[in-house]
């Protein structure tokens, strides 16, 4: 640079000097950018159960609830802490001497697991919309106005291995179906897994299970007549096959109940309109299920479980697996 060139710069140096030394400082790193976030919500601590079957015979404890014949059923359950607690609501299609448009059940409760001990203690709400009592040619009244009862629930299940689980349940209300009569069930249950290639042929997916219960009733009020309602036996037993979300199940149940019992504590109306008492809604009977089970934990409704859909609310033999009533 000439001379001349370099008196004129002096002056702009002089006069921005952080110009002149911008191409020798190091460029300082800028600071990260931070993006807030909401935290990640655990898919363990709130989850949902619904599912949909269909039966040949609502059978609750050994009594149909459909007069013998077919009827839908469905359930919504919510849990939260990965299943601790859990509250849900079913609905069945009933055909019952006091009429209702169906039967709605609302449940809720806790699951607290310790090691291969399961445990289910709960609450459950049966409801009967459209509901009026059942009176007869000479005005003698054989249901309540009102039949919506409760029950306070206790179960506990062992799994011995896992194929195998054994368990019991206890369920009590201090009014049966709205007599005013105390009822008390009590049942052991087993399940069995069949493992895969039993018989060399046997596919995953099948399993036994069978109940044997016995229910103790009391004593009516004197709205409609003090009467001693029967205590019975009941039992069921049958094979299930799940594929994915899907189960097939194959029923036989039946009580110690005469057909004179039956008809004193079912009130069926044809057993009054004919003058016997006698109904045969209690004695044997083969139902056979079809039901689709899904949470939202499954990634969809064709997703491969490893284990039986988790139990659901409302009064179907545990030995069922998940079903209504």
């Amino acid at each position: 640079m000439s001379p001349r060139l370099a008196l004129l710069a002096l002056p702009l140096a002089l006069a921005f000097p952080s110009v002149s030394r911008a191409a020798d400082a190091p460029v300082p790193k800028q600071a990260p950018t931070v993006v807030p976030t909401l935290p990640a919500v655990d898919p363990q601590m709130v989850s949902a159960a619904f599912g949909f079957r269909f039966v040949s015979d609502y059978n609750s404890r050994g009594i149909s609830q459909t007069n013998r014949h077919p009827g839908a059923q469905g359930y919504l359950e919510f849990q939260m802490l990965d299943g601790l607690f859990y509250a849900g609501i079913a609905g069945e299609q009933v055909d019952l001497p006091n009429r209702p448009t169906m039967e709605m059940d609302f449940s809720a409760g806790i699951r607290p697991t310790f090691g291969a001990w399961s445990f289910d203690l709960g609450y459950l709400f049966y409801n009967y919309p459209g509901e009026r009592a059942l009176i007869g040619p000479d005005g003698t009244i054989y249901t309540a106005n009102n039949a919506d009862y409760y029950e306070f629930v206790g179960k506990a299940a062992y799994a011995v291995n896992d194929a195998l689980t054994l368990g019991l349940n206890v369920y009590h209300s201090p009014s049966y179906f709205g007599t005013h009569a105390p009822g008390t069930y009590v049942s052991g249950i087993a399940k069995y897994t069949i493992p895969e290639g039993t018989f060399g042929v046997m596919p995953s997916g099948f399993l036994v299970s069978a109940e044997v219960g016995q229910y103790f009733l009391g004593t009516t009020k004197a709205s409609f007549g003090v009467f001693k309602l029967p205590d019975y036996t009941y039992g069921n037993v049958g094979i299930a096959y799940t594929v994915k979300n899907f189960t097939i199940d194959l029923r036989y149940h039946n009580t110690s109940m005469t057909k004179s019992e039956c008809g004193l504590i079912t009130a069926d109306p044809r057993s009054i309109l004919n003058g016997t008492f006698r109904s045969n809604w209690c004695g044997a009977a083969v139902v056979a299920t079809v039901s689709v089970d899904v949470t939202s934990k499954d990634p969809g409704i064709f997703a491969g479980q490893e284990t039986l859909a988790p139990s659901v609310p409302g009064r179907t033999s545990d030995a069922e697996g998940p079903a209504v009533r």
